[in-house]
């Protein structure tokens, strides 16, 4: 049964718009700080070749560096400014809160409140610079060989010169993209990093569609498999609304205690469990593990290859990990799951939920405080994930199974949908929660009105 609060959500409307005057400057600084991402995508590393670089990407598609670019709104084919995104800065926050489960110096920050998550964020921005730095120097190494391997000046000016400007471009354009996040989180609606990674990825579907089209019209796609396809994205797009929303509620019950009238009352609540709870993590990890060996032998394939031991070796991989493969996608779906095992239990502790539940004098009914509570939590959690697990891996492998059949770009992959759909989800739950509140304030003016009045 849906509470009063789902109710009153259920009915509101969009008309509520025009009165939520601090919700529409929310929306506008939201939507003017995606629209400053979008330009910088465009405003080119210096030193750079953009000529060049399109060759570079074609050569290089299949690794690495097609999420890259799909999560940076193509700005890593472009080369601009921005062309690491955000990635680093999710990595570092991955690491950090990682390391935050598993290092009892960093456990002992974590619990110290709100100067411990301020500590533990500057960690993450120390380690945006480190990740973007090295990367970047990577990038323009690469961007450097690829110019000398195949002829065409990829850089102008190569050198130690160059290399440095462009580790300080990226480091640069990364570092304000972290703070354009963080704004549009305290000054816009949604999560920051979340909304930019959604605006990158959104800005590929026209190119992609129009491409998948312009494939029907030229008759290399059916147009029967195009409508297939797009039935496919449909229903996938409704499984994932469904399984995201999905929880396993575990009734919570707190022993009775005196109100003012002199009665004495139970308070029950429940605990919320995901049934995904790790979230995008385990297919963003679990792709770029698989694609990094890729990447790292395509740039070295041109010249190793066919010569040495070395050289098979860097071809054998390449068939092995190509997408579509069976290797690769047995790899990836492993991957998945123990990653979603392992970023599962990294997130959610029973141990400390247990003991959070005791402090406060809530049990489980027909369950002992303690250890029993904890036990239980994580066989309820463990379970659960095996379904969160399986869903992850049938959302990322199916794409994956028709981009190698039917030859759909990457954009289309299961890990773009889930980002899309869970960043919408949720930033629609966020206007729906302003609009909630500012309906219970348009109410208790009326309340206090009607008192005054009396």
């Amino acid at each position: 049964m849906a509470s009063r609060a789902d109710q009153l959500a259920s009915n509101l409307s969009l008309a509520k718009f025009s009165q939520a005057t601090d919700l529409k400057k929310r929306l506008w600084f939201t939507l003017g700080a995606l629209i400053v991402f979008r330009f910088l995508s465009f405003v080119p590393l210096p030193g750079v070749d953009p000529t060049a670089l399109s060759q570079l990407y074609s050569q290089t598609q299949g690794g690495i560096l097609d999420i890259f670019n799909t999560f940076s709104g193509g700005s890593l084919s472009r080369m601009s400014l921005i062309a690491l995104g955000v990635m680093p800065y999710i990595t570092a926050s991955i690491v950090v809160q990682l390391g935050a489960s598993l290092s009892p110096k960093l456990a002992a920050i974590k619990k110290e409140g709100e100067s411990g998550r301020k500590k533990l964020n500057q960690y993450t921005r120390y380690g945006t610079v480190g990740l973007t730095a090295v990367q970047g120097y990577f990038i323009a190494v690469g961007l450097e060989g690829f110019g000398a391997q195949s002829g065409v000046a990829a850089v102008i000016e190569p050198g130690m010169l160059f290399r440095l400007t462009a580790v300080v471009s990226l480091i640069g354009g990364t570092m304000f993209l972290m703070w354009l996040g963080e704004q549009i989180t305290s000054r816009g609606i949604g999560n920051g990093v979340s909304l930019i990674i959604m605006a990158g990825i959104v800005a590929q579907l026209p190119v992609t569609l129009s491409n998948l089209f312009k494939s029907g019209s030229e008759g290399t796609i059916s147009g029967l498999l195009i409508f297939l396809i797009m039935v496919m994205a449909v229903g996938l797009v409704l499984l994932i609304c469904f399984m995201e929303r999905a929880q396993r509620r575990v009734l919570i019950q707190y022993p009775k205690r005196q109100t003012r009238q002199g009665l004495m009352q139970a308070d029950r609540s429940h605990l919320p469990l995901k049934v995904n709870t790790a979230g995008v993590i385990p297919p963003i990890f679990a792709s770029s593990l698989l694609l990094m060996p890729l990447t790292i032998s395509q740039f070295a394939g041109q010249t190793v290859a066919g010569e040495s031991r070395l050289g098979d070796f860097v071809l054998t991989l390449n068939q092995y990990l190509s997408h579509g493969s069976p290797v690769y996608m047995g790899l990836y779906g492993l991957g998945i799951i123990f990653f979603c095992f392992f970023y599962t239990a990294v997130v959610f502790n029973p141990e400390e939920t247990a003991d959070n539940l005791k402090r406060n004098g809530g049990f489980i009914p027909g369950i002992r405080p303690g250890k029993n509570t904890e036990n239980y939590l994580d066989y309820v959690l463990t379970r659960i994930t095996v379904i969160g697990a399986a869903y992850l891996a049938f959302i990322c492998l199916v794409p994956e199974f028709a981009i190698a059949r039917a030859g759909i770009p990457f954009y289309l992959g299961g890990t773009s949908l889930l980002i899309v759909v869970n960043v919408t989800v949720d930033t629609v739950t966020q206007i729906q929660s302003h609009l909630l509140a500012h309906q219970y304030g348009d109410l208790i003016k009326k309340a206090k009105l009607k008192g005054r009045m009396r």
